[in-house]
């Protein structure tokens, strides 16, 4: 599958429904409309720490810095 505006390849996986190939961060199949389970789904949310600022949604990544805002992880924070 190439991207609509770029021509680049786009990285695919196949629909569990379907068998076509779609986008591979899809949510929803383009062919059939089926939802697409996420591999990481059943996560554990309670390992993830929050940004700092108090009024930011974001979570520190793997980088030590929010997801949303760029913050970097205060201090004293796990």
């Amino acid at each position: 599958m190439k991207c609509p505006r770029c021509e680049e390849a786009l990285p695919t996986i196949l629909c569990e429904e379907c068998g076509k190939g779609i986008p591979e961060r899809s949510r929803f199949c383009c062919w059939c409309g089926s939802p697409v389970r996420a591999k990481d789904e059943e996560a554990d949310l309670s390992e993830r720490v929050l940004c700092s600022d108090g009024s930011c949604i974001g979570v520190i990544n793997e980088t030590g810095v929010c997801n949303i805002c760029g913050k970097p992880r205060a201090e004293g924070t796990a």
